[in-house]
């Protein structure tokens, strides 16, 4: 592992510069303020409640800040101490929680991956995640990241994965498209694109064409997925998720209705996503924390927006109110708490938001 961190600390620093926080307004303050939180940190590492709540309210850069001058002042490294005492079993769902957290934004898209590998089956949707919520040269990052961190490569992996999974076919046609050249948005072939859609799915009694949609999946840019998917519901008056709703049976429509409802809705799905972890309508656990942590940097305030209006509360509001009280509950109140953290764009050097910044 420590031979990992460098490459870590790099691409995390090298992609979130554009993001440029309070520890970064000032470098002078900064670099005293750091490293007193440092020193803070240092002599308080076995106190993990501690620990998670001044991490939780910091930005990336501002915890990449914090790991190099952890580094440099004490010689050790603040991830792989987080990670030991997790493997140490010290309790382990906080040590599980900040050491991903405080990885870069493409090795934790790794983690992420390679535990949605090891579960199976019902946790594919993570990956999906990361395939529809990732520009291509995030993407590119991340396998390479994986790459180097595995020495096996992710597309070989998810076609070799066991059991068998729609979600394979659904995931290759993803990785297809983020390669795909043709970047530009035509009105015309996503019209096209919707009527042969249509055709493949609500257009016939039987289970859905499934050749022609990941044709199309593995065809198209994400935008001009997006947009075939906003010509659909123009076209015949309703989404897709409707009909693939009424189309039980078969593991291919509950997968493909999975991806749309991700691509085409996110701030829904993510809301949804996260309601039904917090009531603990869901048995797996690791659905909050991602959702959570990929929510704070890249769409906070629309899925904020979005559990408010479906729910009648913020999301904290609904972590306060619904898990026990602990460690775990104090890091997830932490992060989902607008007013104690800012929040930053998510790890594109290339956004136009983050330029705007």
């Amino acid at each position: 592992m420590a031979d990992r961190q460098p490459q870590v600390t790099t691409i995390a620093q090298n992609t979130r510069l554009q993001h440029s926080p309070s520890m970064a307004s000032n470098p002078s303050t900064s670099h005293l303020d750091c490293q007193n939180e440092c020193r803070e940190i240092h002599e308080k590492k076995s106190q993990l409640g501690h620990l998670a709540r001044i991490l939780a309210r910091r930005t990336q850069l501002e915890r990449q800040q914090l790991c190099s001058t952890y580094t440099a002042m004490y010689g050790q490294d603040l991830v792989e101490h987080l990670q030991r005492a997790q493997a140490a079993g010290q309790r382990n769902e906080v040590c599980t929680l900040l050491s991903l957290w405080m990885l870069g934004p493409h090795e934790r898209d790794v983690v992420l991956a390679k535990q949605s590998l090891a579960i199976g089956d019902n946790q594919y949707i993570a990956l999906v995640e990361i395939y529809v919520g990732r520009k291509p040269r995030q993407i590119l990052l991340m396998k390479q990241s994986y790459l180097a961190r595995f020495k096996r490569h992710l597309d070989y992996d998810i076609a070799s994965s066991e059991p068998k999974s729609p979600y394979q076919k659904i995931l290759a046609a993803l990785d297809a498209a983020h390669k795909s050249h043709d970047m530009d948005v035509s009105l015309h072939v996503a019209q096209w694109d919707a009527k042969r859609l249509y055709e493949a799915v609500e257009g016939r009694a039987e289970a859905t064409d499934e050749a022609v949609v990941i044709e199309i999946l593995s065809k198209r840019c994400l935008p001009q997925l997006k947009l075939m998917l906003s010509c659909y519901k123009h076209i015949y008056g309703h989404d897709l998720t409707k009909t693939l709703k009424k189309k039980t049976e078969g593991e291919f429509e509950d997968s493909f209705l999975m991806t749309v409802k991700c691509m085409y809705t996110p701030a829904k799905y993510y809301a949804k996503m996260l309601y039904k972890s917090i009531k603990g309508l869901t048995t797996d656990k690791n659905i909050l924390p991602r959702a959570l942590m990929n929510v704070i940097e890249t769409d906070r305030k629309e899925v904020e927006k979005a559990f408010q209006t479906k729910y009648g509360m913020k999301i904290h509001e609904a972590i306060q109110g619904s898990m026990p009280d602990g460690e775990y509950k104090e890091f997830l109140l932490a992060l989902a708490t607008p007013s104690i953290r800012v929040s930053a764009q998510h790890h594109d050097p290339t956004s136009s938001r983050a330029k705007k910044r």
